[in-house]
C-alpha cells in the first residue's frame, strides 16, 4: 500500500466521509493517523493513511468507541501483524473479558456471547460482538452468532431453564446491534425498493430486522418499517414509498392469519412476499397467503427475494378456503363471548385461580379463529402440543391443559350448532387423546 504522503484534507474527507473536525481530534489525541506536513504546514495524507481512517470507522460501526478503536489497533501491531491486512483482533485492554481466542469458531463465539447475555453483562456482550464483526462479514456474525444464538437462548427459555427476563435482555441487545448495523448501512446501489415489517399484533422483529439487514448489505433499497404494522395506513405508505416488493414475516398462527388479511388488503398495488417460523411449522398454510413464500432460513429468503425483484416472477394466487371453515368461522365468532363467560364462570364455579387459566382464555379463541380464517384446524394440534410442552418444562401440571379443554369443549357444545360441527370435532378428539 502506498505510504506517500500526496493527498490533501479536502480529498481525505470525500473518501472517508469523516469530518474535518473529528478527524483533528483524532490525530490530536491518539496520533492516529499521522500525517505528513507541507513547509507551510498543511497536512498531507498517504493511501494508508486514508484506509487507516476507514479501518477507524468501520470499528465504530461495529459498537466500539475511537479509543477502543485506537488501542485495538496497536494491540495488533504489536502482535506483529497489520491491522490493515488481518482479520484477527486481539482482546480489547480496556476491558478485562475472557473472550475466545483469535482463531475460535463462531460456534466458540456465540456460545461466549450467550453466556454474557444470560449474566446480564451488556458490556462484555458487546465487546464479543465488537470483536466479531472486526473478524468476520456482517452477515457472517449476524447469522453464525446472533441469530443462532437468539434462537438457542428462546429454546433454554421453551425449557425452563432461563427466565424470560435474561430471555428479553438478550433479545433486546441482538435486536439494538442489529438496528445499529442496519442504521449505519451504506446507500443503496441498486434502483429496487423493498418494504418490511410485522403484520398486526405480531412483535416478534428479529426475523424482518435481520432480513433487512442482509439486504441493506446487498445494496437494496430497505424501508424498515417494525412491529405491528396497522393494516389501515399501510396502504397508504404503499403509495408514497412505491415498493417494489413488500415483505411481512409471521410466528404464530394468530399472526399469520392478520398477515392473510394485509396481503388482501395490498392486492394489486406491489408485490407480495411473506416468511416466518409459522409457515415451517405448518407449510399447509403457505398457499392459503396471496404472495410468494420466502423460504425455511435466511439465505434461502434474501436468495428468493432477488429473484422475485429481478425476474419479474409472477406472484402466486391463494387457494380459496371450503365453505365450511367461513360459516364456522362466523358462527363461532358470534358465539365468542358468550364462550368465554361460560368458560370463565366454570373455572371460577371449580375454585381454580391460576394465571395460566387467564392467558389460555384470551389466546386460544384468537388462535381458533386464525386457524378458520385460515382453512387449517390442524393448525391448532402445534398450538396445543406447544402449550403442552411448554406446561411441562415449567413443572405445571399437563391436567390443567386438559382440564381447560375439557370446560371449553362444553362450552362450544353449549353455544354452537352444526355450522360449528368441524371445531366441536376437533376439540374433542384432543381431549380424549389428553385422556
Amino acid at each position: 500500500m502506498n505510504e506517500n504522503p500526496s493527498f490533501n484534507l479536502s480529498v481525505v474527507l470525500r473518501e472517508t466521509g469523516i469530518k474535518a473536525d473529528t478527524l483533528r481530534a483524532w490525530e490530536r489525541r491518539y496520533g492516529l493517523p499521522s500525517p505528513a506536513r507541507t513547509e507551510g504546514k498543511h497536512r498531507l495524507y498517504s493511501e494508508r493513511d486514508i484506509e487507516t481512517i476507514k479501518w477507524l470507522l468501520t470499528r465504530l460501526d461495529e459498537g466500539l468507541r475511537i479509543k477502543n478503536a485506537v488501542s485495538l489497533w496497536h494491540e495488533i501491531e504489536a502482535s506483529g501483524q497489520d491491522p490493515l491486512t488481518t482479520r484477527s483482533a486481539s482482546p480489547s485492554i480496556v476491558q478485562p473479558v475472557q473472550l475466545p481466542a483469535i482463531r475460535a469458531d463462531l460456534d466458540e463465539i456465540r456460545n461466549a456471547w450467550v453466556t454474557f447475555a444470560l449474566d446480564f453483562d451488556e458490556t462484555s456482550a458487546e465487546i464479543v460482538l465488537a470483536q466479531s464483526f472486526a473478524r468476520y462479514p456482517i452477515a457472517t456474525v449476524s447469522l453464525g452468532v446472533l441469530q443462532k444464538g437468539i434462537h438457542e437462548i428462546g429454546e433454554k427459555w421453551f425449557r425452563g431453564e432461563i427466565t424470560v427476563q435474561q430471555e428479553h435482555f438478550a433479545s433486546a441487545l441482538a435486536i439494538r446491534h442489529l438496528d445499529s448495523l442496519l442504521a449505519s448501512s451504506p446507500p443503496p446501489t441498486r434502483n429496487k425498493r423493498i418494504l418490511i415489517g410485522c403484520p398486526p399484533q405480531e412483535e416478534h422483529i428479529f426475523s424482518n430486522l435481520l432480513i433487512a439487514l442482509l439486504l441493506r448489505q446487498r445494496g437494496w433499497d430497505v424501508i424498515y418499517l417494525g412491529a405491528n404494522v396497522p393494516v389501515a395506513q399501510l396502504d397508504t405508505t404503499i403509495k408514497i414509498t412505491q415498493p417494489d416488493l413488500v415483505i411481512l414475516t409471521a410466528m404464530r398462527l394468530n399472526t399469520a392469519a392478520t398477515l392473510l388479511q394485509v396481503s388482501q388488503a395490498i392486492e394489486g398495488q406491489s408485490k407480495f412476499a411473506f416468511g416466518g417460523l409459522i409457515f415451517n411449522t405448518e407449510p399447509e398454510i403457505r398457499d392459503r397467503i396471496s404472495g410468494f413464500f420466502l423460504g425455511e432460513n435466511y439465505e434461502t429468503a434474501v436468495q428468493n427475494i432477488e429473484n422475485i425483484l429481478m425476474a419479474n416472477l409472477r406472484q402466486p394466487k391463494a387457494v380459496q378456503i371450503s365453505e365450511d371453515y367461513k360459516v364456522c368461522f362466523d358462527h363461532f365468532q358470534e358465539n365468542r363471548t358468550l364462550i368465554d363467560i361460560l368458560v370463565w364462570q366454570n373455572i371460577q364455579s371449580n375454585g381454580f385461580q391460576n394465571q395460566h387459566f387467564e392467558t389460555a382464555k384470551h389466546h386460544f379463541p384468537e388462535s381458533i379463529l386464525a386457524a378458520l380464517k385460515l382453512g387449517h384446524i390442524r393448525g391448532l394440534d402445534s398450538e396445543i402440543e406447544w402449550i403442552k410442552q411448554l406446561l411441562e418444562n415449567n413443572n405445571i401440571p399437563a391436567e390443567i391443559l386438559g382440564y381447560f379443554l375439557h370446560l371449553y369443549l362444553d362450552a362450544l357444545k353449549t353455544n354452537l350448532d352444526d355450522r360449528g360441527l368441524m371445531l366441536i370435532d376437533w376439540l374433542s378428539q384432543k381431549v380424549e387423546g389428553l385422556e
